[in-house]
């Protein structure tokens, strides 16, 4: 079912480019960006289009909830990475969430995130795709750069989206390290760079594959998988030379930045 899309929309910005890429785009459709900042490393380029950016930890809800209704939102779209670690770090968690995290069952990704959608629903506010404005960066299928994949590394690609998948399933972590269809790492609450870090030391640093998918039931409102050059960078350094993602299912933040570094460094991005 389509949704009617408001000319004025919210944007609850995590880290990364991401955020940027989204108010960017929204701004070049005629939507107004309404901006609530949960990280200080984009915040001065989301100014650029946003007509208004609020500062505030992830764990103010209060403040937050009082800025939505004071500035009659209807609809947002959460995106950028907000790490896990906060809740064991608890900076600046007002009382509605440590309320909100005390009744939770479980404080994996997607229930903290379901809570979150619920209360937003309670307040009569829409949580929309998280890709609704940058449909152009998701992956198409194939080999994106110039590097081909040799026989070995699809064996090894093969086994780690069986793998990723079947961790999904457990909402555990999108990515794994597999070597000589071995597993080498999968990913927990450290995050795909410091996934890749350790699977690549882990492996000798030479001959690791990297693989990457949404979850088997993936809600589009959060958590979408996105790999950047960054992602990249951390390959270089850690030795890997092939990462593969979920095709139609994975955001590529600045495609052609990316696919530039990996043809540049001899990395294989591909999409399957």
């Amino acid at each position: 079912m389509s949704i009617v899309l408001d000319k004025r929309q919210c944007l609850i910005a995590g880290d990364g480019a991401l955020p940027v890429a989204v108010a960017k785009a929204a701004q070049e459709n005629g939507f107004e960006m309404i901006a609530i900042s949960l990280s200080s490393d984009n915040r001065n380029q989301l100014k650029k289009y946003c007509s208004k950016v609020y500062n505030f930890g992830p764990g103010e809800i209060l403040k937050i909830k009082r800025t939505l209704r004071n500035e009659n939102i209807t609809q947002l779209t959460f995106i950028g990475k907000v790490h896990k670690g906060l809740l064991l770090r608890c900076p600046k968690f007002d009382m509605e969430a440590l309320r909100l995290m005390k009744e939770a069952q479980r404080l994996n990704d997607d229930a903290v995130m379901l809570i979150i959608v619920d209360q937003l629903e309670e307040m009569g506010i829409t949580v929309l795709d998280q890709t609704i404005f940058i449909k152009n960066l998701i992956a198409p299928p194939g080999v994106l750069g110039i590097h081909e994949p040799d026989a070995e590394q699809i064996v090894d690609v093969e086994y780690g989206y069986w793998l990723a998948k079947e961790m999904g399933k457990l909402d555990v972590g999108q990515s794994v390290v597999i070597k000589n269809k071995m597993i080498m790492a999968v990913e927990a609450i450290e995050g795909t760079d410091k996934c890749i870090e350790r699977g690549c030391k882990l492996g000798g640093r030479k001959d690791v594959v990297i693989v990457k998918v949404s979850k088997p039931t993936q809600d589009k409102r959060f958590d979408i998988p996105a790999v950047g050059v960054n992602t990249l960078k951390v390959m270089k350094k850690y030795g890997a030379k092939i990462i593969a993602v979920e095709a139609n299912e994975t955001i590529l933040v600045n495609q052609k930045e990316l696919i530039d570094y990996a043809n540049k460094h001899n990395i294989i991005v591909m999409a399957v």
